[in-house]
């Protein structure tokens, strides 16, 4: 995996804000790969963008036999499930599985993510999150995927809050946009991650310049995506931190896996 930068979470409006501020004052089985190394990115914050320096991250690990002919079994039910109701172009397709990750992040609108080699276009990435945070009133935050990633810093990511999907479509003038709903509620319902830890089952599904979120088996939301920004990019996961306090936010991911048509 390589580091990115971080990355805030700006609407136009607050951009515009900022600046008129500004002017009128004086100051088969799966095959293991690379983990990704971390990348911060700001959320909603005209704050130029610092990259961290990247960190060492345990690599993958060799899944036994037995092991891997039942995970690989799940994976072609799971992807088989998926081309039934239309959401892939084919059930047969590569599979890609990766090390658990776990990080926490305490950088209010801000998120960290880091990338993995893989260049795709159509897939599906999913993966078994937990999360909790420092703070019973965080805002929106939580464990994400990012995707599409180009060289110059545009991606797109997709955030599982306790209550709502947060999908970002960010560019290289370091804000990003809130991408709208096609379809569905894209509202989930979870007890507060500061509490206890929430847990879920959170999968992208990307088809063409459509994108499909599923919480726990569901769709809660569909997401109609720009066809005039190259979607063949890197992969990667992603932490949006809800709160300065603390440790912020603390994502752990299991079982993550990605799906990429032949």
């Amino acid at each position: 995996m390589h580091r990115n930068n971080t990355f805030p979470i700006l609407s136009v409006t607050l951009l515009l804000l900022l600046l008129v501020s500004s002017a009128c004052s004086t100051s088969a089985p799966p095959v293991p790969t690379k983990t990704p190394k971390p990348t911060s990115t700001p959320a909603n914050t005209t704050t130029p963008t610092k990259t961290p320096k990247p960190t060492s991250t345990p690599r993958p690990t060799i899944t036994p036999d037995l092991a891997a002919t039942q995970q690989r079994a799940n994976y072609e039910a799971e992807a088989k499930s998926y081309y039934d109701l239309g959401y892939i172009s084919a059930a047969d397709g590569r599979f890609t599985s990766y090390d658990d990750f776990k990080e926490e992040w305490a950088q209010l609108h801000w998120y960290q993510w880091w990338t993995f080699d893989d260049t795709v276009s159509d897939f599906f990435m999913s993966a078994h999150v937990k999360w909790s945070s420092a703070y019973r009133n965080a805002d929106v935050s939580g464990c994400g995927f990012v995707f599409a990633i180009q060289e110059n810093g545009d991606h797109y990511a997709v955030f599982l809050d306790r209550s709502t999907i947060r999908f970002l479509s960010a560019d290289q003038s370091t804000y990003t946009r809130r991408v709208g709903l096609t379809r569905g509620t894209g509202r989930v319902h979870f007890n507060n991650p500061a509490d206890q830890p929430v847990e879920a089952e959170f999968t992208i599904i990307v088809k063409d310049a459509y994108v499909y979120v599923l919480v726990d088996g569901e769709v809660v939301g569909e997401y109609t995506l720009s066809q005039s920004r190259i979607l063949r990019g890197k992969l990667g996961l992603s932490l949006l931190s809800g709160t300065n306090k603390d440790f912020g936010t603390r994502c752990e991911m299991t079982n993550i896996h990605t799906w990429i048509p032949r």
